[in-house]
């Protein structure tokens, strides 16, 4: 898991381990079910230590013990926001890019379709990169075979971002 998608949870709200999971395994429907209580432990941990959030204890109820609430630093809130505004997909994480979104609009720290819009561009202009190069290879070379390969990557990768754009215009209509 990518400590940003953390640290933009925590954006939204401060809020201890056990809400942070709940909320990444709502946000990410089946895909997240597998995910390990111990690791949104461990990467709030590493947060705290790299100076990206900080805890401050919680009274619990009478039956459970106190809880640590995480919180964001200004190192941290620069981060999300850095982070927001990247347009890396040189392995695109679904799971993560979905996040993104889903983060951005919890914690109004972005507008996710203006991320998806960015996004695009970037995946445009690595299409037009892909095909003028797949011009520049003798047909049925190796070289071609795997410049189609990516050709058809991003290009099922910008009809995955048309979806999502979809999606998030017709849930700020619904809002």
């Amino acid at each position: 898991m990518r400590q940003e998608a953390v640290l933009a949870m925590l954006a939204k709200e401060p809020s201890h381990g056990y809400q942070l999971r709940e909320r990444l395994r709502e946000a990410l429907g089946p895909v997240g079910e597998g995910m390990n209580a111990g690791q949104i432990y461990v990467t709030l941990g590493r947060l705290e230590k790299a100076g990206l959030a900080f805890s401050e204890a919680s009274p619990g109820l009478p039956d459970r013990p106190d809880r640590k609430v995480y919180m964001l630093t200004a190192a941290g809130q620069q981060r999300v926001a850095g982070w927001l505004a990247e347009v890396n997909w040189p392995k695109p994480d679904l799971a993560e890019f979905h996040l993104k979104l889903t983060a951005a609009a919890a914690g109004r720290l972005a507008d996710p379709i203006a991320i998806v819009d960015a996004q695009r561009r970037e995946l445009l202009r690595r299409l037009r990169d892909a095909q003028r190069a797949a011009l520049d290879e003798p047909e049925g070379s190796q070289a071609a075979l795997l410049l189609e390969g990516i050709v058809l990557r991003l290009q099922a990768d910008l009809r995955w971002l048309e979806s999502c754009e979809r999606a998030w215009t017709r849930t700020r209509r619904e809002q």
